[in-house]
């Protein structure tokens, strides 16, 4: 970015969101009064100005809702609860009273703090930044020892876990170990792609979403996905915890388990609305407090179900962007909560988007088929004998290929090996008019196949054509 520093994703939203929350209130300001100019000379006219109105409001609530959001990523909690009071007046104020200034000041001095202009607090910017490399958080061993106490793995049959997003291994490792699991992860950069390759069974190297893996395939699914902003294939910067969701859940069996790993204020509503349509039993984790200071990590885990046809409602999920106080941590989660279906799977296809010799190399240790092509089949083994004398041409084909070529066992033992040379003929013929005068020669070559044998005898070498 041209040297400088890469700014927080929060940020970054932030301060588009000033711009357009600016320009909504103004907007609302102006409808309201083309509403009053139109009242009493053209009505059909107020109440599309009205229309518009109403329109308006409904876009800067959930804009103020988009910022309370990434306020509290950014932890600028007083800012975020302001936007919390904004956004609930918005949508109970009157479109029709002549109140509007208190309200546009109060818009107006709320975006003014919005952390876009060296307000921010550096200490939380500097500290989200320097933990984050492509939007990678690793996830804390001891939270993850406190997730696996609410697992159950079936005895007596190997589960397959993935992670699409695996970093160096260390969380899907801790999850399969002494756990009867096959574990597999898909990683972006390279680099903690080869070592997670020295902790999983199997890693795809780069983006999942060009990656090939089985469906349904998978007992648990581990989705820990990117913080902060992600590069996507058009080169512009998004939120991925969303994507990775959706593209990854159809990897894992029906019945089996979802571990999701985000920030409890990337609960917004259309991933809450994701996780109740497709999974059942859903329960909210908070992490331990030391590591929800530094990451406000929570695990959602829940059963993987069939879409049902009424949508349930979200809210009650919703609900816990706006206090976090009130999700339970993971040292209270129950012992065993979620049995995982004890039923063997095949991951038949799994393969990153790039290719990965490591990976190449672990499937042809275990694969037979060089050992099947290597074999020698019961012809091979046995003396070759024609059941009828080889005949003149017969005899040339074989020792051409080289068949012929080694020791011969007979009563003048020799050694004989065959090749084919080609070989030119060239003929001269005198062309004559009719009158009889010379009038040319014509030259024609030929070129034909000369078979030889090399024959190494007790006497001597000799060349056979």
């Amino acid at each position: 970015m041209d040297g400088q520093p890469e700014r927080c994703y929060a940020v970054e939203q932030l301060k588009t969101l000033q711009g357009s929350i600016a320009d909504l209130t103004q907007g609302m300001v102006i409808r309201r009064a083309r509403v009053e100019k139109y009242k009493d000379t053209d009505l059909a006219a107020a109440r599309d100005t009205f229309a518009e109105l109403q329109g308006i409001r409904k876009q800067l609530a959930q804009a103020i809702g988009d910022a309370r959001l990434l306020l509290m990523e950014a932890e600028e909690y007083q800012t975020a609860k302001t936007a919390a009071m904004l956004q609930a007046g918005l949508l109970r104020f009157n479109l029709m009273s002549n109140a509007y200034r208190p309200v546009y000041d109060a818009i107006q001095n709320f975006i003014k703090e919005f952390p876009v202009e060296g307000t921010a607090n550096a200490a939380v910017i500097g500290r989200l930044m320097n933990n984050v490399k492509l939007g990678y958080y690793p996830t804390d061993p001891d939270n993850i020892s406190l997730i696996l106490r609410g697992i159950q793995f079936p005895e007596g049959v190997t589960t397959n876990l993935f992670d699409p997003c695996c970093g160096c291994g260390k969380a899907l490792r801790q999850l399969a170990q002494g756990n009867n699991c096959y574990a597999y992860g898909v990683e972006l950069d390279e680099s903690r792609g080869s070592e997670a390759q020295t902790r999983l069974h199997r890693v795809g190297f780069g983006s999942f979403f060009f990656s090939q893996v089985s469906h349904e395939a998978f007992h648990l699914l581990f989705l820990n996905p990117p913080y902060l902003s992600v590069l996507n294939e058009s080169g512009g910067r998004a939120r991925h915890e969303k994507r990775f969701l959706i593209e990854s859940l159809c990897h894992l069996m029906y019945g089996g388990l979802l571990v999701y790993v985000i920030p409890y204020y990337r609960l917004t509503p259309d991933i809450c609305r994701v996780l109740v349509d497709n999974f059942e039993g859903l329960t909210v984790w908070r992490f331990t407090d030391s590591e929800f200071k530094k990451f406000k990590q929570i695990a959602v885990m829940g059963l993987r179900k069939r879409r049902a046809d009424v949508p349930e409602d979200t809210l009650w999920l919703e609900k816990y962007t706006v206090d976090p106080t009130t999700i339970p941590s993971l040292t209270d989660i129950p012992e065993n909560q979620y049995p995982l279906p004890a039923q063997p799977l095949e991951v038949k296809t799994f393969k990153g988007e790039r290719f990965n010799e490591k990976d190449l190399e672990q499937q042809l240790r275990s694969c037979d088929s060089f050992a099947q092509f290597m074999a020698r089949s019961e012809l091979d083994k046995g003396v070759k004998r024609p059941l009828l004398p080889l005949s003149i041409s017969q005899i040339g084909l074989i020792g051409g290929s080289g068949m012929i070529n080694g020791l011969i066992q007979c009563d003048n033992p020799h050694i004989i090996k065959g090749r084919i040379i080609k070989v030119t003929r060239t003929e001269c013929e005198d062309r004559y008019a009719s009158n009889g005068n010379h009038i040319g020669s014509e030259i024609r070559e030929t070129i034909s196949n000369k078979m030889i044998f090399n024959v190494l005898t007790p006497h001597g070498f000799r060349a056979l054509t």
